[in-house]
């Protein structure tokens, strides 16, 4: 089965709203405004039904997950804001046709399990959040009643990179390579270390490599943080890294394989004969359960 966990859709009627706006996140057109970006020319057709399903059909995809794409910042809007936004999202979304699947999103400003458990239940896989939310320990404390409801119903949380910070001078590349694998690479220390503890249970998918955060496992070893543990209910999504960057991941996380028909986890922390024939076998084969792809 062919799934890809990360792609972004969103429905006309959210559109409209996102224009409607006077302040971003907002659409003039087809240009995105945002607080911490330049102006972004969005491709219409990233956005148009017919051709999001010839894409898929192409890529011969069994699945693809949609979520709304946190950059936007509309989680941290206050309720009256966020709430017609989320609503928008959910209810086109939802109504997707197969091979699409969706990640629920919550507002952030006033946390509400409630509703996180109405959306899942509606049909949503799980619960997408932005690392912006989880950057400490205050924050994994915050969204401590959400993520107890993800638990509760056995569903998965995605972590993706949140709002850039404003005022930065900076090429249009900045925001990507920058602050989103900033945020990541906090948002997955701050798991390890105080949402571990908090949720035993909880399963997590972090974006992009989790900004490659595992790979500082020796750094981390050198200052008390342990070394060698896997943790086989966190999750990556590859993003736009390619072979060289999930066969470093690899090495750090693990390769789940199949020994005489019983699942072997392993994290050797060199790995000799691992190159990158090996990372698309993991991807693909023997790890595709770790090692999750996203287009976005």
């Amino acid at each position: 089965m062919l799934i890809d966990v990360h792609q972004h859709f969103w429905p006309p009627a959210f559109v409209e709203l996102l224009r409607a706006r006077t302040t971003s996140p907002r659409l003039d057109g087809w240009t995105l405004h945002l607080t911490g970006e330049p102006p972004y020319e969005v491709a219409p057709a990233d956005h148009d039904l017919a051709a999001r399903a010839t894409l898929a059909a192409a890529d011969g995809l069994d699945l693809a997950l949609v979520s709304l794409s946190s950059p936007l910042g509309i989680e941290q809007l206050p309720p009256a804001e966020a709430t017609p936004l989320l609503d928008a999202f959910h209810d086109g979304a939802l109504a997707l046709p197969a091979p699409f699947g969706v990640w629920a999103s919550a507002c952030l400003s006033d946390p509400d399990p409630e509703a996180v458990e109405r959306a899942l239940r509606r049909g949503c896989v799980g619960l997408q959040l932005p690392a912006t939310a989880l950057l400490d320990a205050a924050g994994w404390r915050q969204c401590a009643p959400l993520l107890d409801t993800l638990v509760h119903l056995d569903k998965p949380l995605f972590v993706h990179p949140g709002q850039a910070p404003p005022g930065t001078e900076a090429p249009p590349w900045w925001p990507a390579l920058v602050p989103y694998l900033q945020q990541m690479h906090a948002s997955w220390f701050a798991f390890r270390a105080f949402g571990r503890a908090r949720h035993p249970r909880l399963r997590v998918c972090f974006a992009a490599l989790a900004g490659l955060a595992p790979l500082h496992g020796e750094r981390f070893a050198t200052r008390g943080g342990g070394r060698g543990e896997v943790d086989f209910g966190v999750f990556y999504e590859t993003s736009s890294y390619g072979t060289r960057a999930v066969d470093a991941l690899v090495r750090a996380v693990g390769i789940d394989v199949i020994v005489n028909g019983s699942d072997r986890p392993y994290a050797a922390p060199v790995v000799p004969d691992l190159g990158a024939d090996a990372a698309r076998h993991a991807l693909r084969t023997t790890n595709p359960l770790r090692l999750l792809h996203g287009s976005s």
